[in-house]
């Protein structure tokens, strides 16, 4: 059987054509509020997935805010030494690269971001020895609240560490939630505007809430050479796992607060000394909140009334006036 030239060139063509489609894998900025909307940004060789990790655990990461619109290969956990960090006793690294600790208090609970339409809030849990003058503390849970909705992740407590349980749990609107215990295993909420990626088998993940942040979130122990170093002088009965976490976070407005929120306006000047070892900032009072679920600090702005009225709003101008009087809004459509 003889084939034609013609067909053999179509083979070749089709060939090459889908091996440079399984090579330039990539990524398509979506979001129409970043600098490089619309664009499709390739990944890089030795990391050609945005999901499988390569042999150094890494994946491909394009940032679609940077001007460059370019990829790289990054690490699917927290990285504590870079901005929107969270991490330690606890030590963050605002939006403006600036390096601040907030002890805040144990079990409180404090907003750590507030805008608009979306407020991130952290428990603090910690102990404080005879003679200290203040509470040692770590981050032991997030909660989130945002298109009316409530979510919440924490570190379980735990007297010793076994890294062969997962000690990360979450919650949705009150239900708790369980996440397949298999590496990239996800969740979504029912609209799909959050979802939960385990990045390893336990204790790892990336929290996604469409349009808004990305959170990658670890649980770590205070290990016995923590305690050693900084005479934390943990019991016996409690290692205080706590997040480690990294944000990212799309379409912050001007007027975001919050102990990292604030970080990212455009006109922050940081109270962090420059130049001290451990630069703390206060002001609890003004971040504190009643609840881990809680909108109520005196600097929160996040405004559910705020979210619904834009909702009603979407809702009025998506009205059918073509099948009745009211199509079920109890409202009469004039021309």
């Amino acid at each position: 059987m003889k084939i034609s030239k013609t067909l053999l060139l179509v083979i070749s063509l089709i060939a090459a054509t889908c091996f440079l489609q399984a090579k330039a894998a990539g990524v398509y900025c979506s979001n129409p509020y970043s600098r490089c909307y619309r664009r499709y940004i390739q990944c890089p060789e030795e990391c050609p997935s945005t999901t499988a990790m390569n042999s150094n655990n890494k994946v491909c990461y394009a940032d679609c805010d940077r001007p460059t619109c370019k990829s790289q290969c990054r690490m699917r956990k927290p990285n504590c030494n870079r901005p929107g960090s969270a991490c330690y006793d606890p030590r963050f690294i605002g939006g403006d690269g600036i390096v601040f600790y907030f002890h805040g208090k144990s079990n409180e609970e404090f907003s750590l971001v507030s805008d608009s339409d979306l407020q991130i809030n952290g428990r603090f849990i910690g102990h404080r020895p005879a003679g200290r003058a203040r509470d040692f503390t770590w981050i032991q849970a997030l909660g989130f609240l945002f298109n009316s909705h409530k979510f919440s992740l924490e570190a379980a407590k735990t007297a010793t560490w076994d890294n062969e349980i997962d000690h990360l749990r979450f919650a949705f609107d009150g239900q708790e939630l369980s996440v397949p215990e298999e590496t990239l295993s996800t969740w979504y909420s029912p609209n799909k505007d959050i979802k939960i990626e385990r990045v390893t088998t336990r204790n790892s993940v990336i929290v996604t809430i469409k349009d808004k942040a990305e959170i990658m979130v670890n649980v770590v122990p205070v290990t016995k050479e923590d305690d050693r170093i900084h005479s934390y002088k943990v019991p016996s009965d409690d290692c205080f796992a706590h997040l480690e976490v990294q944000f990212r976070f799309f379409n912050l407005s001007p007027n975001v607060d919050g102990i990292l929120g604030r970080t990212y306006k455009p006109d922050f000047q940081n109270p962090a000394k420059p130049g001290v070892a451990m630069p703390v900032v206060g002001g609890e009072d003004s971040f504190k909140t009643s609840s881990l679920l809680s909108n109520d600090c005196k600097t929160c702005i996040y405004s559910e009334s705020q979210i619904d009225s834009v909702k009603s709003e979407m809702e009025y101008a998506a009205l059918d006036c073509t099948r009745g009087a009211s199509s079920g809004y109890g409202i009469v459509c004039r021309k």
